[in-house]
């Protein structure tokens, strides 16, 4: 996001969304060498975050106001985007287009507004249905919490964890990536990894090609009774097609991976839906986390229900959702309509 903002960069050529678990970090390369995203990062918004709230996100909706109508081609393709998955209007998706610019934005502010215990973020998101989270811990197995690249969701677990709910995430961070050059990843961590981790019980758990132990280090926070959070909309990696399933997924069978599903078959701990979204005021959010998912009916049937969830909550809030700005990314996931065949003539 971010980890949202390097998302907002993003080439249309094909990019693993799923190597990140913010998922503005895609363009990490791209955004590194862009002096005025650079200067968002280091200057502006850490300056507005010790703003007053309304002036703060005030801030961040002029830069994304500014990054909207600089991005000209950015802001063509999110359009594109959305008018093909979402079937809506010009003028809707111009709309939707300009939030997400400054939802980007926001999320910035919030990462920002993450230090010390968290509270000045704290006081801007509500939390609903957080009495589902202690009962599954009761249970003493653990909580996984499913959601999506939607929203300022790393940053809402944050809080979950600083209100006394231990957290772990579960999603591949870009500047570990073998070969990434040493300034771009000390960037990165600066920046978010160091302000997150502050308010992690354990390590980001990062499912890199070959690392084996990523369920076991995830059953590990389960049996310890702590949460861990994953997003289950993440287009599959090379190598992982044959582990993913076709559900319903914004109207068309989606590819995904029903991993959430199988490691609470593994561990026995409850899989709950969460989804931040921001309000009108832009500063202002909400944390929704629901009840168990139910588990029967095989691993299809079960994650069809998570899919379910995700797709309500996309539908619902269409600008929290950062695959808009990835145009592989939705192709990977099956929801783009397919191109229409190349016409043949006498020539061919």
């Amino acid at each position: 996001m971010s980890e949202a903002e390097a998302k907002a960069v993003a080439s249309p050529r094909r990019r693993r969304l799923g190597r990140t678990s913010w998922p503005g970090i895609v363009r990490a390369r791209r955004l590194f060498s862009n002096t005025e995203r650079l200067a968002y990062w280091l200057v502006v918004a850490p300056l507005a975050a010790c703003l007053p709230a309304s002036f703060a996100y005030r801030v961040a909706c002029w830069w994304g106001d500014w990054t909207f109508r600089r991005w000209a081609g950015k802001r063509t393709e999110i359009v594109r985007n959305v008018r093909q998955v979402l079937e809506v209007g010009p003028e809707e998706a111009e709309r939707l287009a300009r939030d997400c610019m400054r939802f980007l934005s926001c999320n910035v502010i919030d990462l920002m507004r993450l230090r010390g215990r968290a509270r000045s973020l704290g006081k801007l998101v509500e939390i609903r249905g957080r009495e589902h989270l202690d009962a599954a811990l009761a249970g003493g197995k653990g909580a996984i919490l499913c959601t999506a690249h939607f929203g300022s969701h790393v940053c809402a677990f944050s809080l979950l964890h600083a209100s006394g709910a231990p957290v772990t995430g579960i999603g591949r961070w870009l500047w570990h990536e073998p070969g990434l050059p040493s300034a771009e990843r000390r960037f990165w961590e600066l920046v978010f990894e160091r302000r997150v981790l502050r308010h992690r019980q354990r390590p980001n758990i990062e499912p890199w090609p070959g690392q084996v132990q990523v369920a076991a280090q995830a059953a590990a926070a389960l049996r310890a009774n702590e949460v861990v959070t994953i997003c289950s909309d993440a287009e599959p990696q090379d190598g992982d097609q044959a582990r993913a399933v076709e559900v319903p997924f914004l109207g068309r069978p989606g590819s995904l991976l029903p991993g959430v599903v199988t490691l609470s078959q593994l561990t026995g701990a409850p899989v709950l839906m969460a989804f931040v979204h921001r309000l009108p005021d832009y500063r202002h959010q909400v944390l929704e986390i629901s009840p168990p998912v139910p588990m029967d009916g095989g691993t299809v049937a079960a994650f069809e229900r998570c899919a379910a969830a995700m797709d309500d909550a996309i539908r619902a809030n269409p600008a929290d959702w950062f695959y808009w700005f990835e145009t592989g990314g939705l192709d990977a996931l099956g929801l783009l309509p397919a191109a229409a065949p190349a016409e043949v003539t006498a020539d061919s």
